[in-house]
């Protein structure tokens, strides 16, 4: 088996769980680590008895691929700097701090036949990936990411650090140009903005309403989406989809249970009750999805070996960074325009 040599960027909290991944992964060789802090970077190497590196230019001569993972500010450079040499990206989100910077990257791997992949790892998580089949044409989209505070990604505002996550799936689910976009946003323990709200809305008409906070007493992760006869939830953190749905009601009990029977053991099915709608009996079906538990950080490192093995275009492509790049700033310019500001 050919395996892929890969190094890692930044060891910190989410370079230590890349370097984590990458040792248990068949298909690839962690060749070595590097990061600013040289002593951090000998403390992670030894404990996975890998090589560490004086310098990122050493590293990225020993290295077919490399997985970003340094504050938001150096991922243009550090890209850059890769994708030069030759050297295949996975960057964690966002691509960069600019447009203009992520033009440059997307540019810079095509001319050299590279992979560059965006680590919006959420397209990896259960709840998302048990949706993969079904129909999802929302008319209104809900979403709330909320965490407890911590001085990890201050350097940006809550927009770019934990917004952009689902900016990126909603830009997936709804697939439509956007009409406005209307923001307001507060920065109250940092610099940055600590809690914002943004209301998008697309020439669809559908409208998706996002709130994303890192300074709430407790996390939630989750998307609601709405749509004719169908409410659908996304809870990231549990891994888990579930569906409401109308379902035209048969002429006998016999044969609604037979055309839902329970089939996959992933797949759970529940009658709620009935209502008349447009003029037809209907059910309320609840249906609750929730795959094998997998670790998305893996799913999403495995993702970016075998698009490097394979040639093939990764599953989050740098033109998907960009795009939730792009919807960020725009709210982040919103924001700026009204800003509210605690002293």
């Amino acid at each position: 088996m050919q395996q892929v040599k890969v190094g890692v960027v930044g060891v910190g909290k989410l370079g230590y769980y890349h370097t984590v991944n990458y040792k248990q992964n068949p298909r690839a060789q962690l060749a070595g680590l590097y990061d600013v802090n040289l002593g951090l970077a000998k403390k992670v190497a030894t404990e996975f008895e890998i090589p560490f590196f004086d310098s990122y230019e050493d590293l990225l001569q020993n290295v077919e691929a490399v997985s970003i993972a340094v504050p938001t500010i150096a991922h243009y450079r550090t890209a850059a700097q890769a994708l030069e040499h030759g050297v295949h990206v996975l960057i964690e989100k966002p691509i960069a701090t600019t447009l203009d910077e992520a033009d440059r990257l997307i540019k810079t791997a095509s001319q050299n036949a590279l992979i560059l992949q965006v680590g919006h790892i959420e397209r990896f998580n259960a709840a998302f990936r048990a949706l993969a089949s079904e129909k999802l044409q929302p008319m209104f989209i809900e979403s709330h990411r909320l965490a407890p505070f911590t001085p990890r990604g201050t350097d940006v505002a809550v927009v770019l650090d934990l917004m952009i996550h689902d900016i990126d799936l909603i830009l997936k689910i709804v697939n439509s140009p956007i009409k406005q976009i209307d923001a307001h946003g507060v920065a109250m323990v940092s610099d940055q903005e600590d809690i914002a709200n943004a209301r998008i809305m697309f020439a669809n008409g559908c409208v998706a309403n996002l709130t994303a906070s890192r300074i709430s007493l407790k996390k939630m992760r989750k998307m609601r989406l709405f749509q004719k006869d169908a409410y659908i939830t996304m809870d990231f953190s549990l891994g888990m989809g579930e569906i409401y749905r109308l379902k035209s009601l048969p002429s006998n009990q016999a044969e609604w249970e037979t055309e839902n029977k329970n089939e996959t053991s992933d797949y759970f099915l529940s009658a709620w009750g009935e209502v008349v709608h447009n003029g037809v009996k209907k059910r309320i079906v609840y249906e609750k999805r929730q795959p094998e538990q997998q670790n998305a950080l893996k799913l999403e490192l495995q993702s970016f070996i075998e698009a490097i093995r394979n040639n093939t275009p990764p599953l989050v492509t740098g033109e998907d960074g960009r795009n939730a790049l792009k919807v960020a700033l725009q709210i982040l310019e919103q924001i700026h325009t009204h800003r509210y500001e605690i002293e």
